[in-house]
């Protein structure tokens, strides 16, 4: 099993690299990503290598982290997503940015992906939603915070104050985590205004 090549830059295609190991040339599949982020041919790359084995068929996958291989393999755990899928999300997000967005059940985030719809984009932020804060540096109480909005277990004032910066015109994932950092800084008690302005306080930083 291939898990890392490192060679010279042959050749690009839309979707591949070829990478020329001594001598011997492996096409090596990539999001658009990792594709950008590669040299010029004729200079020196290294790829995390996943590798695909089927009965008629053997298919490289190369990135340029292995936190970005893990997160194809983890992307290809949720039902209805493949390698193809898996390429095109992260051709589109940061592995940073699909962790937070799925640990704060963005899914709009994740439905940007061409190809991904509302309800592949809702089945990775639910499937994936106990992995990704592992992957996600992103405050914790966001995290939580997010959760009991979802289940409408948030305090009045707290999904208020949400709501209102959402309103605003600040995604939700930007208004939940700042309505966090004012709840953490104000207490459990505090009133919808106070977390109000301390969350655009936060936003503002």
């Amino acid at each position: 099993m291939i898990g890392k090549l490192k060679g010279i830059v042959d050749s690009y295609g839309d979707d591949h690299i070829i990478l020329d190991v001594q001598g011997v040339g492996y096409l090596v599949h990539c999001s658009s990503r990792t594709l950008q982020a590669l040299p010029s041919p004729g200079e020196p790359a290294v790829l995390s290598i996943d590798t695909y084995v089927r009965e008629d068929l053997i298919r490289l996958y190369g990135f340029e982290s292995e936190l970005e291989r893990e997160w194809f393999r983890l992307l290809q755990s949720v039902q209805g997503v493949g390698a193809k899928v898996a390429l095109a999300v992260l051709s589109t997000l940061k592995p940073s940015e699909l962790a937070s967005a799925i640990a704060l059940r963005d899914k709009a985030t994740v439905a940007r992906t061409p190809g991904v719809g509302p309800k592949v984009a809702e089945r990775i932020v639910t499937e994936l939603k106990d992995k990704a804060p592992a992957y996600a540096d992103i405050d914790p109480a966001a995290v939580h915070l997010s959760g009991t909005l979802d289940s409408k277990r948030a305090p009045r004032p707290v999904a208020d104050a949400v709501s209102a910066l959402v309103n605003l015109g600040y995604g939700q994932p930007q208004a939940t985590a700042a309505i966090a950092a004012a709840a953490r800084e104000a207490g459990d008690d505090a009133e919808t205004a106070k977390l109000i302005r301390l969350g655009l306080r936060e936003l503002s930083k």
